[in-house]
C-alpha cells in the first residue's frame, strides 16, 4: 500500500473513530462482547483479513504441538481467572462471525510471538511493536496525562470507541482495537480512573508461557473502583509479559506509572511536578529487558525538548526530528493512530487526530463525576 493511500484510509479512519458508540446496559460480560461484535463486525473482519501478523505467525504457530499446548495454557488459565471478560471475548466472536481461534490468537498476540520458533518468525513481517509514547505530570499548575497511541500497520482503520455500561450502572469509555477486549490503549471509567498504556521488552528469560494475558489484565482496569484497587488488580496477575501502565486517579489528581513483569514483579513512580517521559522500555523496575533501539532514542530526544506547558508536551509527541526513530510516527510499518490528552483539572478527555503539535482536536470528553459529556473539535 502506497503512504499517500495508508495517509488516505488512517484521515477516514480517525473521522469514523471520534464517534462513540454505546453499549448497555448489559447484564452479562457476554453481552457486552456480543454487542461489540455484531457492531463492529466489518471493522472486526477486515482486521482479521489484513493482519499479516495472524496471518503468517500466529495462525501457523498454533498449528503445531508446541502453539497448541502454549494457546490452550492461555486460554486455561485467564478463562480461570477471568471468568467474565472470558465470556466477553467468545461474544466478540460470535456476535461478529469471526472464527474464535482467531479473536483468542489477536489478543494473545504478545504473550504467544516470544515462544514462536525465530526461524519461523523471521521469514515474514515480525516486527509486532506497539511503540507508545506518554507525557506525564502533577503539578502545582498542571496534571496532565499525553499519551501516543502507536501500534502497526493493521490497525489503521481497525480501531473504535466504545463506551459500556454495567449491569450496575457503572460504566466506561475503551479505545479499542478491532475484535480486541477493551482496552489494550487507553479509557476511562464513571468511578474517576482512568490509564494508558505502554508495552516493555523484558527479555526472553522473564517471560512466562501461559500466564496471564495483558488484555484481561487492561479489562479489569476497566472496573477498578480507586487507585487502591486498581493497583490491587495489576498486583494479583500473574503476567506472562510485562507492561507499563499510566493509572491516573481523576478526583485525586494522581498519576502513576506502573512498571510489572512476570512472577508478580511491579514497581511504582508517583508523577510529580518533573515531568516524566515513557516510551517502551522499563525506567524503573530491574528487569532484563531487550535493547529497544527506538525507545531509546525517543527518551533521549524528550529529555532535550521543553516540558513546561501542555502546548510542550504536545510537540514533544509530535517531534518527528529523528526520521529513523521518531516519536510520533507515519509508518511505513508502526503509525500513531491518534493521541489522548487527560487533563485532571479540566476532567477532560481529548483525543487529536494527526500531528499533537499541531493541536487538532477531533474529540473531547468531560470525564468529571457528573458524568460524560461530549464535544468537538
Amino acid at each position: 500500500m502506497k503512504e499517500k493511500t495508508m495517509e488516505e484510509a488512517k484521515e477516514l479512519a480517525m473521522a469514523q473513530n471520534m464517534k462513540i458508540f454505546e453499549i448497555g446496559p448489559c447484564d452479562k460480560a457476554y453481552q457486552i462482547g456480543y454487542q461489540m461484535g455484531v457492531t463492529f463486525s466489518s471493522t472486526i473482519t477486515s482486521r482479521i483479513d489484513t493482519d499479516l501478523i495472524l496471518r503468517n505467525q500466529l495462525r501457523p504457530f498454533a498449528q503445531t504441538p508446541s502453539g497448541m499446548l502454549l494457546v490452550r495454557l492461555l486460554c486455561d488459565t485467564n478463562k480461570e481467572k477471568y471468568p467474565e471478560y472470558w465470556d466477553e471475548l467468545v461474544g466478540i466472536a460470535e456476535g461478529s462471525g469471526v472464527p474464535e481461534l482467531d479473536i483468542i490468537l489477536i489478543n494473545f498476540r504478545k504473550e504467544i510471538v516470544p515462544f514462536i520458533p525465530k526461524g519461523r518468525s523471521q521469514d515474514t513481517c515480525h516486527d509486532i511493536a506497539d511503540d507508545c509514547s506518554d507525557v506525564l505530570v502533577v503539578s502545582d499548575s498542571t496534571a496532565i496525562a499525553a499519551h501516543n497511541e502507536d501500534g502497526n500497520v493493521a490497525l489503521v482503520g481497525h480501531t473504535y470507541l466504545v463506551r459500556a455500561i454495567l449491569s450496575n450502572g457503572k460504566s466506561f469509555v475503551a479505545y479499542t482495537y478491532a475484535g480486541e477486549l477493551p482496552s489494550c490503549a487507553f479509557g476511562f471509567n464513571s468511578e474517576g480512573i482512568a490509564f494508558t498504556l505502554d508495552s516493555v521488552p523484558p527479555s526472553e528469560v522473564e517471560i512466562l508461557a501461559g500466564g496471564i494475558g495483558r488484555n484481561f489484565v487492561s479489562r479489569d482496569l476497566l472496573e477498578a473502583t480507586s487507585m487502591d484497587d486498581a493497583l490491587r488488580r495489576i498486583h494479583s496477575a500473574e503476567v506472562s509479559v510485562g507492561h507499563s501502565y499510566n493509572l491516573i486517579d481523576i478526583r485525586a489528581r494522581r498519576i502513576l506509572n506502573v512498571e510489572t513483569a512476570s512472577r508478580n514483579r511491579i514497581s511504582v513512580h508517583e508523577v510529580a511536578a518533573t515531568p516524566f517521559f515513557h516510551a517502551n522500555m522499563y525506567l524503573h523496575l530491574q528487569v532484563d529487558q531487550v535493547h529497544d533501539e527506538s525507545s531509546l532514542s525517543r527518551q533521549q530526544k524528550a529529555a532535550l525538548l521543553s516540558k513546561h506547558s501542555k502546548e510542550d508536551f504536545l510537540s514533544i509527541l509530535g517531534n518527528a526530528d529523528d526520521t529513523a526513530h521518531p516519536i510520533y510516527m507515519k509508518g511505513p510499518t508502526l503509525y500513531t493512530l491518534c493521541t489522548a490528552v487527560f487533563d485532571l483539572d479540566a476532567k477532560t478527555l481529548s483525543i487529536l487526530e494527526g500531528n499533537p503539535k499541531e493541536g487538532k482536536t477531533s474529540l473531547v470528553l468531560d470525564i468529571s463525576s457528573e458524568g460524560f459529556k461530549i464535544s468537538r473539535g
